[in-house]
């Protein structure tokens, strides 16, 4: 008898890498990277930041965050020097905030809390929920560029939450991809319903605290920074009428 020299086709299968084992591979290779320059170039060169003032602690980038937005609401907002800090930020960027964000038109984070180029780091999208691809960018602000703070902002009059409302409601589904929204947001929604007061605030705050409680949660990378006092998560709401923003609890 001859011996099969067929291949294992069991063996021939591969698993696709996930874009969280992506990124702890590209965070590998990062680190190693950083290593290997370090034998190339200067070390206090290589580890030089383009913004020294965002160099932060979590507790003061919350601070300057909130100091921003009272400059917003005040209408007293400095601006920048956007030409010196392009230059500036040509080979790199250390932005002392990451925030979620929903794509409302009438919600701009960078000018909410008078922030120049290079100080925020911005994940947009309607109903401002934690995804896998938003999870993994904001990984990547706290692995690779040490950002020590995360806020995930809601704001009044919610249009996803108010399409996730209707749609539960009428038990009918929305148009095209807007369905991938509302299974996002349903929880929230649901979840709200047991509260008292008004129905539509009430989700719009739950997401906000369900988006944070899951950010700082995620494993491998935000929950360790969160315990090791690297990392805050907060929520806020922004309120449309004035451009302030509250922190939730």
């Amino acid at each position: 008898m001859h011996a099969d020299h067929s291949p294992n086709i069991s063996c021939a299968l591969t698993i696709k890498p996930s874009r969280r084992s992506l990124l702890l591979s590209l965070l590998a290779f990062s680190a190693v990277g950083m290593r290997l320059g370090d034998n190339i170039v200067d070390a206090k060169e290589a580890k030089r930041p383009p913004k020294p003032d965002n160099m932060l602690t979590p507790d003061a980038a919350l601070r300057r965050l909130v100091e921003g937005n009272d400059r917003f609401v005040q209408g007293t907002s400095r601006g920048g020097d956007f030409k010196r800090e392009r230059q500036a930020l040509v080979d790199g960027q250390n932005p002392y905030a990451a925030v979620l964000s929903c794509a409302d038109s009438r919600i701009a984070p960078e000018l909410a809390f008078d922030s120049g180029l290079g100080d925020l780091f911005v994940c947009r999208l309607a109903g401002n929920f934690a995804n896998d691809d938003t999870l993994a960018s904001m990984e990547y602000a706290v692995a690779v560029l040490n950002t020590p703070l995360i806020l995930v902002l809601g704001h009044d009059r919610c249009g996803a939450i108010d399409a996730t409302i209707k749609s539960l409601n009428d038990d009918k589904p929305a148009p095209g991809h807007i369905p991938s929204l509302v299974a996002a947001l349903a929880p929230a929604v649901r979840e709200s319903r047991q509260q008292t007061g008004d129905a539509f605030a009430n989700a719009i705050r739950q997401n906000v605290v369900d988006n944070v409680d899951k950010l700082k949660s995620a494993g491998p990378v935000l929950n360790a920074a969160v315990e090791q006092n690297r990392l805050k998560v907060v929520g806020g709401l922004y309120r449309l009428d004035t451009g302030k923003v509250d922190l939730l609890n």
